[in-house]
């Protein structure tokens, strides 16, 4: 080699070397485009307004393997601000990704904003949705499925084959149209139905179903058993999930592989999801329906709100025809839904994201650090508005995202005081949030006060399902926690006039929304935060605020005008990117030789 081709061969060395870095194969990327826009459909015979990502409602569903590094890209095409929320996802280290107003600026119309975030340490099957302005009502969700690496087994035989299905309870009226019924004070009322995969109900019924509605077919094939993920993705309506003559063979929850349990139906509540083994053990003299209906209700005064799609096996003689398969007989006894809530246990000896057991985290051993009892009640005026409440406290979200006021010290966004206790007095809105200690270890009492049933989520965490009875709380109740076996979920039901009490460990630096997924109830105000910053200075427990942060508020002159940077390019298109540039060093290389 001539000495005058030294240098360049040294820059091409070492460019290589940093692109092997920056093109590494052990965390592979998975890159989404989105492109959230509205749509007319018609999925209960009435044309509407729907929210659809990249012209599909529900949305695709996002497919990815543990430690898999996610990269969406969110282009907002509808005329008012928007954010994903990716529900469930931990985003360790890194609450700057999670999409909700605590930590995240709104995406405005027209623009558009890269998320990117790691997928670590769980595995399972969740939802993503749009987090604000009651949008969710309309659309805009789609599945997230995480699978386990090749070297981690599943504790059971692959299926056949992978079936999502996304269910909620659904409003003809578009969710601005809601949004003003709340706003002014009004009740929802009763839905107008129950959509799968954003499809009515098949015609079981002449009179409550009219002719010409699009319905979901579920082709399998006979003697396959399939895994079946269900999402409750709706706003406020607990569901009982059923497939006719069929049993659910209970295998994982929300990221936790379960004992093996089999149901004829499950309770599947807002927010939550469940994985089933299904085999097709029946004949096929028929077609069979899936069915899911609303629960805790008047049945006669909710009889539209019933989805029903087709269970069709490949060698089918004829369609479904005949009475639904019954729900569960106790409409005004919630002691069954409960029972059955108790007996998912978490599989302890299951490997899940990482290669030790579960079980090897003995959470019922571990020293609780702090408590809070959160009380709920029914929607309540507060300075003239009706409001919800979390222990007397109606969430204020502030104009300055909480993430984004610690990270340039503004004062004045909120206040480190939620209290610890439900408040005696009267109820007041604020933006008042709770301190979590880092590393610490959280017990916390759900108390719902309320009439209907509700469901509770936390960002950025699993939490220990504990125990759960009716009545009010009280310390001798810890005598009935279950401290070997809990399911860790990330959203659990707690019952009218009835608790749930949940463990956290808070081993994850950021700011976490904790909120009840009752659409109605948390766009009233029924949220709070908990912030879990690390005392010591350093990177390895958060990740930088990342070079395309969104500013608003406070922070808003920060913000530059809408550029779709080489940036987001270069992150969008990663891995075509590396395969460019590795190809155009190796003929490089090849000419300097």
């Amino acid at each position: 080699m001539a000495s005058s081709s030294f240098p360049a061969f040294s820059f091409i060395c070492i460019t290589t070397w940093l692109l092997v870095g920056f093109c590494s194969a052990e965390d592979p990327f998975a890159n989404f485009d989105f492109v959230v826009s509205y749509i007319t459909a018609s999925p209960l015979g009435v044309p509407q307004q729907v929210i659809a990502v990249n012209g599909k409602f529900p949305g695709p569903t996002i497919n990815v393997t543990t430690n898999y590094n996610v990269v969406v890209n969110v282009k907002n095409k509808l005329d008012e601000d928007l954010l994903m929320h990716w529900s469930g996802i931990f985003m360790r280290k890194s609450s700057w990704q999670d999409g909700v107003l605590g930590t995240n600026c709104p995406i405005p119309p027209k623009w558009n904003w890269t998320y990117q975030f790691q997928v670590k340490d769980q595995i399972g099957s969740f939802f993503y949705f749009p987090s604000i302005n009651f949008q969710r009502a309309s659309g805009g969700f789609g599945s997230f499925i995480i699978n386990n690496r090749e070297i981690i087994p599943i504790p059971f035989d692959t299926p056949h084959g992978d079936i999502t299905i996304v269910m909620g309870d659904w409003y003809i009226r578009n969710h601005t149209a809601l949004r003003r019924d709340l706003n002014s004070g009004k009740d929802l009322g009763i839905p107008d139905g129950v959509l799968i995969n954003g499809k009515g109900p098949y015609r079981y019924n002449d009179s409550l179903v009219p002719d010409g509605i699009d319905y979901e077919k579920i082709e399998v094939h006979p003697g396959k058993t399939y895994r079946i993920r269900v999402s409750n993705v709706g706003i406020s309506t607990s569901l009982n999930f059923r497939i006719q003559n069929h049993n659910l063979l209970l295998a994982e929850t929300e990221g936790s592989y379960t004992v093996q349990q089999n149901y004829s139906s499950l309770d599947i509540h807002v927010g939550q999801s469940y994985s089933f083994l299904v085999t097709m053990d029946q004949n096929a003299s028929s077609d069979y329906y899936i069915v899911t209906s609303a629960r805790m209700v008047n049945e006669s005064q909710w009889q539209k709100v019933t989805g029903v799609g087709i269970l069709h096996y490949t060698n089918s003689k004829g369609k479904a025809s005949g009475p639904l398969p019954d729900p569960p007989q106790d409409q005004f006894d919630k002691t069954f839904s409960m029972n059955q809530a108790r007996s998912i246990r978490w599989n302890v000896t299951a490997s899940g994201a990482r290669p030790n057991p579960q079980g090897s985290f003995r959470y019922g051993s571990i020293n609780v650090t702090e408590v809070y009892v959160l009380k709920n009640k029914p929607p309540v005026t507060v300075n003239g508005k009706q409001r919800a409440t979390l222990s007397g406290v109606s969430f204020v979200n502030p104009a300055t995202p909480i993430r984004l006021a610690d990270q340039y010290k503004v004062k004045g966004v909120y206040k480190l005081d939620f209290p610890t206790r439900p408040l005696t007095g009267s109820p007041r809105m604020e933006t008042s949030i709770i301190n979590g200690t880092y590393r610490g270890f959280m017990e916390v009492i759900l108390q719902n006060n309320d009439t209907k049933m509700h469901t509770y989520h936390m960002s950025g965490y699993n939490f220990f399902v504990v125990g759960m009875d009716f009545g009010e709380w009280t310390e001798n109740s810890r005598g009935t926690y279950n401290k070997w076996d809990g399911i860790a979920r990330v959203t659990t039901q707690v019952f009218p006039g009835a608790w749930t009490a949940v463990l956290v460990s808070l081993d994850n630096v950021g700011v976490w929304n904790l909120r009840t997924e009752n659409l109605d109830s948390w766009y009233l105000g029924q949220e709070t935060y908990v912030r879990v910053v690390n005392p010591e200075a350093t990177n390895k427990t958060e990740l930088p605020i990342p070079d395309n942060a969104l500013f608003c508020g406070a922070l808003g002159k920060l913000q530059k005008p809408q550029d779709i940077s080489l940036a987001t390019s270069i992150m969008v298109n990663r891995s075509e990117l590396c395969f460019t540039l590795l190809l155009m060093i190796s003929m490089l290389i090849t000419i300097f030789q």
